[in-house]
């Protein structure tokens, strides 16, 4: 493992910053190199100082475009690869949106800094030369493209006349799909903050905010994950970190852990911190959570508003959120999903083995 004796601001270590190769990994990765290398001028023959490289693989999530990420297991299906290599020291630092990070991690690893967050809001886009400017004005029998049951769950209840159907592949991809003149689809849901990134605002028909739609935790936040041991990292890290965005995406992540849910399943949360005057890192946290069967039919919400002063406490906001939704009907609609998805990947085992 790297030495991590010396202190980072006098340090000539090359830290290594990885994702997964897409191009929107990429574009995020070079977001947190630039603000690295804005904080940390590169050494000089007078100073000393962090050198920064980039690297980029494939994962799971990637190589695998076809099955429904329902189907497919919880969110290490995006980070598994890559957190191997940062235990190896292969690496030093991960790029993720931190909607994709488990959140319970490997050993030894630790979420470094969580940057300013982008809009978490999901947009809909729908099909390039299409009038219709909002969900409400689709036809009945319209067919929406998105892999997130969580999306699916929540707009079946407000929309039963709109269908749904599975859409893999990058943005561009998925894009493509969607316009294609002979394709089904008559719209997309989207993360807006992936939009953004891409410099692909102009596709947004219209933001879909609560109530209308619930985000997923800590969607349009930056995570960078690194070994717990590595202080010259953590120091670099705590440069990056917007504390009000890493209070409210950590208040998300703990409910969702109380929760035991994965990327498949449909938790929609929502979050607001109001800081207090006087420069103190405090504030008041409002954390709502729902959770919605597949079917749309059932559905559990609620809010907590906390006064919050540290990271501690925003988390305990957080958990406190999952015990009041499991006790008030959570646990079975998460029970219900998950059987359902064990049924359906015995089907689809099944169907594969009749087609070999």
């Amino acid at each position: 493992m790297t030495s991590t004796n010396t202190s980072t601001a006098s340090s000539s270590r090359t830290f290594t910053l990885a994702s997964r190769a897409s191009q929107l990994a990429q574009i995020q990765t070079n977001i947190v190199l630039a603000s690295l290398q804005a904080r940390f001028p590169p050494p000089s023959e007078f100073q000393a100082g962090p050198r920064f490289a980039t690297s980029f693989m494939a994962t799971a999530g990637d190589k695998n475009q076809s099955q429904a990420l329902y189907l497919v297991g919880g969110k290490a299906f995006w980070t598994k690869e890559l957190e191997v290599a940062l235990n190896e020291g292969a690496v030093d630092m991960i790029i993720h949106s931190l909607k994709d990070v488990p959140t319970t991690l490997p050993d030894g690893l630790v979420i470094g800094a969580i940057l300013q967050r982008e809009d978490p809001a999901d947009s809909l886009v729908v099909k390039s030369g299409a009038a219709w400017k909002s969900l409400e004005e689709l036809p009945e029998g319209s067919v929406i493209g998105t892999s997130s049951v969580r999306r699916v769950a929540q707009l079946k209840r407000k929309f039963p006349g709109l269908k749904f159907l599975d859409v893999r592949g990058n943005l561009n991809t998925r894009l493509a799909k969607l316009d294609a003149p002979d394709g089904p689809y008559a719209a997309l849901i989207l993360a807006k903050a992936g939009l953004v990134r891409l410099g692909m605002s102009s596709r947004i028909t219209a933001d879909l905010n609560p109530p209308t739609l619930y985000h997923a935790v800590s969607q349009g936040a930056l995570g960078v994950e690194v070994r717990g041991d590595d202080t010259e990292a953590l120091e670099l890290c705590r440069s990056l970190t917007h504390w009000e965005t890493e209070w409210m995406c950590l208040a998300e992540r703990a409910c969702l852990r109380v929760l035991e849910g994965g990327c498949s399943v449909p938790i929609g949360v929502t979050s607001n911190l109001e800081v207090e005057a006087g420069g103190n890192q405090a504030g008041f946290l409002t954390v709502t959570g729902c959770v919605t069967a597949i079917d749309g039919n059932v559905h559990v919400e609620h809010s907590i508003k906390a006064r919050v002063s540290n990271v501690e406490e925003a988390e305990d906001a957080g958990k406190r959120l999952a015990k009041v939704l499991i006790d008030t009907g959570a646990k079975k609609i998460l029970d219900d999903i998950n059987i359902d998805r064990d049924r359906r990947v015995v089907e689809a085992a099944k169907a594969d083995a009749t087609a070999n």
